[in-house]
């Protein structure tokens, strides 16, 4: 680090994004992309908005807002959209934590919360997960703090009820609760309904996982106006032109493409409990994922090693080196030909 940078930043732990090798080809199932092009209707928008390149972004991204009131049931003034899911979390970050009101989630859950409590001098309240991974949500029940929960959790793919949910909404009214919904798609329940009942409830989703669009780089919030408008606030003081052009584009097709977003999902769903089932079979315990992924321990063998030779063998999956987690390996769900060849390479290693 240079001898300029701002005193505050330099004992910062950032975020560690998944691996991303360029040196060989590999069965990449270590970054919960889906193993699906976008949707076609989606790639021909985004090449028709490339032809405008040279134009300014749409700020408010008023076409994508009127697909999601009607997809969601929402109004459009219900609904932000930002560059990822990970941007729409650093403005609730910004807008509704502080010194005075903290901010508390589980400590094993998504790496960003500990990195944009501790970018913003927020305290941070890590509550630990039960011994099998699940959340409690009496922990949360009446904490005066801003909440943020993943559900499904990553990485061990967990989720809770809804009901589980508004309980810790209700019980926090002068907070903010903010629910991560990433991986709701593939066997979740969303909270979005919740948000006509109660307005200090804010819902994040993202279309890099079941929509196909990582690379677009694409979350939208959903919330009471009042906190959207929050949110906006923040958005008009750092970025406004956050959405690009071609993203919108690739986006709007997406949303509207509900037979092959259907389609994806189910083909996702379906390779997972495929690859369930055969790592059962190989003596593995998983927990009971909901997401697009499987968090996968064998038992005598250190999830360090079963990452290591993957990788020898061409296949990435993630390992978290924490105490909790490094027996641990997270395995994203692929195609069915990428699948055999994780379990081919694993019956190799074992």
């Amino acid at each position: 680090m240079s001898r300029f940078l701002n005193d505050s930043l330099k004992d910062l732990t950032v975020y560690t994004p998944g691996e991303q090798p360029k040196e060989r080809e590999y069965v990449k199932l270590n970054t919960n992309e889906s193993p699906f092009p976008p949707s076609p209707y989606a790639l021909r928008l985004c090449r028709l908005a490339a032809a405008q390149m040279q134009l300014y972004s749409d700020p408010e991204c008023r076409d994508l807002k009127a697909a999601a009131a009607e997809e969601f049931g929402i109004e459009k003034d219900e609904v932000i959209f930002t560059n990822g899911s990970d941007e729409a979390l650093w403005f609730a970050f910004a807008a509704f934590c502080d010194k005075k009101s903290g901010a508390a989630f589980p400590d094993i859950t998504y790496g960003f919360y500990k990195v944009f409590a501790d970018l913003y001098g927020v305290p941070a309240t890590e509550i630990p997960l039960k011994s099998d991974f699940s959340l409690d949500a009496d922990d949360y029940v009446g904490i005066n703090k801003t909440v943020f929960i993943a559900n499904p959790n990553a990485p061990t793919g967990m989720a809770i009820s809804v009901s589980d949910i508004e309980k810790i909404v209700e019980s926090n009214p002068k907070n903010v609760v903010v629910v991560d919904e990433a991986y709701v798609d593939f066997g979740g329940e969303t909270a979005v309904p919740l948000i006509k009942k109660y307005d200090n409830l804010l819902v994040v989703r993202t279309f890099s996982k079941s929509r196909s669009l990582a690379g677009a780089r694409l979350g939208f919030a959903i919330g009471n106006r009042e906190l959207i408008s929050d949110l906006n606030r923040i958005k008009y003081s750092t970025n406004p032109y956050n959405v690009n052009r071609m993203t919108q584009a690739a986006g709007l097709g997406a949303l509207c493409d509900a037979e092959y977003f259907r389609f994806c999902r189910d083909k996702i769903i379906e390779n997972r409990e495929y690859l369930a089932a055969k790592l059962k079979k190989l003596g593995f315990t998983l927990t009971d994922s909901r997401a697009n992924f499987l968090f996968a321990k064998k038992e005598g063998v250190p999830g360090k090693d079963i990452y290591l030779k993957l990788k020898e063998k061409g296949v990435l999956v993630r390992h978290f080196d924490t105490p909790r987690l490094n027996g641990y390996v997270r395995i994203t769900v692929g195609s069915r030909e990428e699948t055999d060849a994780l379990l081919h390479a694993l019956e190799e290693i074992l």
